[in-house]
């Protein structure tokens, strides 16, 4: 059957796509737009005005005008793909992917679309499927690095990291100047171990957009790793609560080349921070719109490049930071409390009474921020923990400040004592903290926390952990104190919950057997 004859753009649309081409987008638009004012059912103005918004991020009018356009043509892959681009910036992915059948089921050799729904797959957590598409879009298209470079993020969640490093090295012989696929062969180095490579090149995060005010906030240089003896060196946070208090480990280390060193820090964290502060170490809230003075600057993250960092030189002596004294003995009162109205709350199971010789107290973490780009990855519902919730003789204490629905009723139900309310900032948490036996915790500021303190610490990680964790190892270079839990296969909680349980009846028993002896 012979493909249906369509008309060719009109002059106006042409002319159009011309400014869109040489990206004149604002003047492509409205003359787009002028051209749906003469006729609404325009496919090409339909088209090019639905990938002017895709560029934009304007996903929600893309979608509208692409599946517009796909009902007046409803035989163009070209459209059905980038419609599927567009739902996939609205997380609808299943509807992506069907998008992306449907234009393949037209046209098989189209190798964007191939690309689309190997993207859409991957955010489906079907990293297989998704590297199979990415494969045969570079099969169809070999010199396109887009393709190359989603063909590496998947292979990067198949543990195939050679043959991840591989793609993306390839894709930067296409594209050199992508500062993205730079920054993932960083993240990828970090990941695998070669730090000193992967700090190297994780500078390229700071070329990325949306730290382009961050880099004109400053009219000093950035600390590099010359010398600093005499010159005042501000460190200044870019990410997470999580980083500064992994990273701010260098302040003192660069105090003593002979820097007068400002650790600036969000509000929450300078109690906590304060501990470090001394002659030489200067400890404020930080203010973007008005930076201290200072004769260099570095972010947190950049502190291990500045001093050469290797996985045989992490700086690792730990602690580094404490706890005030007077706020651990108010901390041990209130979780005395907390412990004895959640045990009174609740009956008291067999096994689990006053004649224990030795109750552990073990304090947990499941969640981290929802907003957070990989929380569905790195948060754990606190329904898979309940086998180790009810395990007896241990005093387990909630450090979650934040519940998800469900939360109360588990914590009621196994006596869990609660501190969320009690955690005003870092410090307060880091007093609990000095007041337990144990932390498990998801990746979280939490588990850096109580590794920064020196106390024992189990992190709970998803299959494709954040770089800092590496692979392949149950303990960490940064933490000595920590013990890493780590999903055998994508989503697999259960086996990391098993495994806790064995891990925390081990200790249980050895507490109660050294009690005993004693």
């Amino acid at each position: 059957m012979a493909s249906k004859k369509y008309p060719p753009p009109r002059p106006a649309v042409v002319a159009a796509v011309q400014l869109q081409a040489a990206g004149r987008l604002a003047e492509a638009e409205q003359a787009l737009i002028a051209a749906l004012r003469e006729d609404q059912a325009d496919f090409y103005a339909l088209h090019q005005l639905g990938l002017i918004c895709c560029d934009r991020k304007n996903f929600a009018d893309a979608v509208l005008l692409l599946a517009t356009a796909v009902e007046r043509r409803p035989d163009s892959p070209e459209a059905l793909c980038n419609l599927a681009l567009a739902l996939r910036g609205l997380d609808r992915l299943d509807e992506a992917v069907a998008a992306c059948d449907a234009a393949l089921a037209l046209a098989p050799d189209h190798a964007a679309a191939h690309h689309n729904r190997g993207n859409a797959l991957l955010d489906l957590d079907r990293p297989a499927e998704a590297a199979a598409a990415h494969e045969r879009a570079v099969a169809l298209d070999p010199t396109n690095a887009e393709s190359l470079y989603g063909l590496g993020n998947a292979l990067r969640e198949l543990h195939r990291f050679d043959a991840a490093m591989a793609c993306y090295e390839t894709a930067l012989t296409l594209a050199p100047g992508r500062a993205d696929i730079r920054f993932n062969v960083a993240l990828l180095n970090l990941l695998t171990g070669r730090l000193s490579e992967g700090f190297a090149g994780y500078a390229h995060r700071l070329e990325k957009p949306e730290f382009a005010e961050l880099r004109g906030r400053f009219a000093a240089p950035a600390w590099a790793g010359e010398p600093v003896d005499g010159r005042t060196v501000l460190l200044h946070p870019e990410q997470g609560a999580g980083d500064v208090i992994q990273f701010v480990r260098y302040a003192p280390l660069l105090a003593a080349r002979g820097a007068r060193v400002i650790c600036a820090v969000t509000a929450p964290l300078k109690p906590l921070i304060d501990s470090l502060a001394g002659p030489s170490i200067e400890v404020t809230v930080w203010d973007r719109t008005a930076p201290p003075a200072h004769d260099l600057h570095c972010p947190y993250l950049s502190l291990p490049h500045g001093f050469g960092t290797t996985l045989d030189t992490v700086p690792a002596a730990v602690p580094y930071l404490a706890a005030a004294p007077a706020r651990v003995a108010a901390m041990a009162d209130r979780i005395a409390a907390a412990v004895a109205a959640a045990r009174s709350a609740t009956p008291v199971a067999e096994g689990d009474g006053p004649a224990d010789a030795r109750r552990l107290r073990v304090g947990l973490v499941w969640a981290g921020n929802p907003a957070f780009a990989n929380d569905r990855h790195r948060s754990i519902p606190l329904a898979t923990l309940a086998p180790l919730l009810a395990l007896s003789g241990i005093g387990f204490v909630s450090l979650q400040k934040d519940l998800r629905e469900g939360d109360e009723a588990l914590l009621q139900q196994y006596r869990v004592a609660q501190l969320g309310p009690d955690l005003a900032d870092f410090a307060a948490t880091a007093a609990a903290i000095e007041c337990l036996d144990l932390v498990i915790a998801v990746d979280t500021a939490v588990a850096h926390l109580a590794g920064a303190l020196g106390k024992p610490v189990w992190i709970l990680l998803p299959f494709s952990p954040d770089w800092r964790w590496l692979t392949g190892r149950a303990d960490s270079p940064w933490y000595p104190t920590a013990r890493l839990f780590r999903q055998p296969a994508l989503g697999d909680r259960g086996s990391v919950a098993t495994a806790l349980c064995a891990a925390l009846a081990e200790v249980r028993e050895k507490t109660r057997a050294d009690a005993s002896s004693i």
